[in-house]
């Protein structure tokens, strides 16, 4: 059974990821942490994360971690095709007929509607991971990190995966130095 929740957690994700990666990251958190409870927000934070540095799609990344984390090889291999599918074999389709109604009211309409739905998805899944900082941080720290980060990345131009490897860096000295004052 857990094989056909996996298959069938991916698909959603890869059916109505419409939008790319970014789309699809609170759809992923919906059905990993809401619904099957594979994870909880701290976890699913932390893989989050770790794929936003390495390369490649968001969502194929995170199907990969968790599939491989729900049911080894066989659910890595599951999710990964069942995030993946959807795309495939819609692209095939579409692109195939694609020329003939780009230029259609209707085609153009729905891709401008589905912009501001993906802003409010991200902002609820920004809104809750603040929240979650602010437990964990406090709020002085939660938005001066925010806005420290948001600077770099948009004034500096300096790569998001960049900004977190040298988080996690600092974070880890940070454990070491309360573990080597504990001792």
């Amino acid at each position: 059974m857990k094989a056909v929740h996996l298959f069938l957690a991916f698909f959603r994700v890869g059916i109505l990821g419409y939008g790319g990666g970014p789309a699809s990251i609170p759809l992923v958190h919906k059905e990993v942490v809401d619904k099957y409870k594979w994870m909880n927000d701290e976890e699913f934070s932390d893989v989050l994360a770790l794929a936003n540095t390495l390369p490649g799609p968001i969502a194929t990344k995170l199907a990969g971690y968790i599939g491989y984390r729900v049911q080894g090889l066989r659910g890595m291999l599951n999710a990964t095709l069942a995030v993946m599918g959807p795309t495939i074999v819609l692209m095939i389709v579409l692109l195939t007929s694609i020329s003939s109604i780009k230029d259609q009211a209707w085609v153009q309409g729905m891709t401008e509607a589905v912009v501001p739905v993906v802003g409010v998805m991200l902002a609820v899944l920004t809104w809750q991971f603040l929240k979650k900082s602010k437990s964990g941080l406090g709020w002085t720290v939660t938005l001066v990190m925010a806005v420290v980060t948001g600077l770099l990345m948009e004034v500096a131009g300096i790569h998001p995966g960049i900004i977190i490897a040298a988080l996690l860096i600092g974070a880890i000295f940070k454990k070491d130095e309360k573990e080597g004052d504990a001792q």
